[in-house]
């Protein structure tokens, strides 16, 4: 029990935060404006919960290896592979079985189906440096008393919950691009945005 509180805890504050990142750095570096992020309606990531879950796992594993150093940098590579890794696999995902694209490395050089690329996996080595040397330990005593104190795992147990239905949700909607096709050069959050407010409109008459 103490360990799925764990994990499930990792997962909803990992989704909750890496929305907030995509959010703002969407607004003011790539897209210069306020839009969602993810694949969900919700506010949260599902692909940075998975991505904390793994920064924590692979932060505090004991890899018996004397050398501290070499230890810390070992770790710190493990982190930027298995950080792409997921990226990879979500991109397929998305791209491959559900036809939608909700990021496109295509232009950057050396990427691979424009899901991954040199430039983000160097990216996510630096968020694994940040994690492992200024988070990980506040997280580390944060956790265990969060996994001591039960009560929090209804709020934990709340969120992912309505992540799932979110999910449902969102599929559901996903089905529909393909019945409109003067929706089809959009991507899925400017479809969901068009989509809604045209449900909104016939609702109305």
């Amino acid at each position: 029990m103490k360990t799925v509180v764990i994990i499930s805890t990792l997962f909803v504050i990992g989704s909750l935060v890496g929305y907030l990142i995509e959010l703002f750095y969407r607004r003011f570096v790539s897209r210069k404006i306020w839009s969602n992020p993810g694949f969900l309606s919700g506010p949260y990531l599902p692909i940075y919960g998975m991505g904390v879950v793994v920064l924590f796992l692979v932060s505090n594993i004991r890899l018996g290896i004397p050398n501290q150093f070499l230890t810390i940098i070992i770790k710190i590579i493990i982190i930027g592979i298995s950080m792409t890794v997921i990226e990879f696999i979500i991109g397929i995902i998305t791209t491959k079985i559900m036809k939608i694209k909700l990021w496109d490395y295509s232009n950057q050089k050396g990427n691979v189906m424009g899901i991954i690329c040199p430039l983000y996996s160097f990216i996510w080595i630096i968020i694994g440096c940040v994690y492992y040397f200024f988070i990980n330990p506040f997280l580390v005593d944060a956790i265990a008393f969060i996994s001591e104190n039960l009560i929090y795992s209804y709020f934990i147990g709340l969120v992912i919950g309505m992540i799932l239905v979110d999910l449902a949700y969102s599929i559901h909607l996903m089905t529909k691009l393909k019945s409109f096709k003067e929706y089809e050069h959009l991507k899925f959050d400017e479809f969901r945005a068009k989509f809604n407010k045209k449900h909104k409109k016939n609702d109305a008459l």
